[in-house]
């Protein structure tokens, strides 16, 4: 099942206090980037995020989530406060990769 435009559209108006986010589409998702790294995705309508250390840190309920068959677990966004999501996605950038060069 594919992800709604309408789900990406709620999921952005939450991170809409966070600069430097965007988007693309991949294979009926959503792939999420903050400052230019690859954070998370929304498949089949739910927001997800890659498990660093901070994210479990500040997410210690999180369930892991398949984002589709064959990936690895990411964890479950469950929160619609906008500044804690700021804050989350803050903490979890330097963990993760920087982008390629092209």
């Amino acid at each position: 099942m594919a992800s709604s435009k309408e789900y990406l559209d709620y999921v952005l108006e939450l991170l809409s206090e966070t600069d430097n986010i965007r988007y693309r589409p991949m294979m009926g998702e959503y792939i999420i980037y903050y400052k230019d790294r690859v954070i998370g995705g929304i498949y089949d309508d739910r927001f997800l995020v890659k498990p660093t250390k901070s994210a479990k840190e500040l997410m210690p309920e999180a369930s892991y989530e398949l984002p589709y068959e064959g990936a690895k677990e990411m964890l479950m966004v469950d929160s619609e406060d906008k500044e804690f999501l700021g804050e989350l996605f803050e903490a979890m950038v330097d963990e993760l990769p920087k982008p390629k060069k092209k």
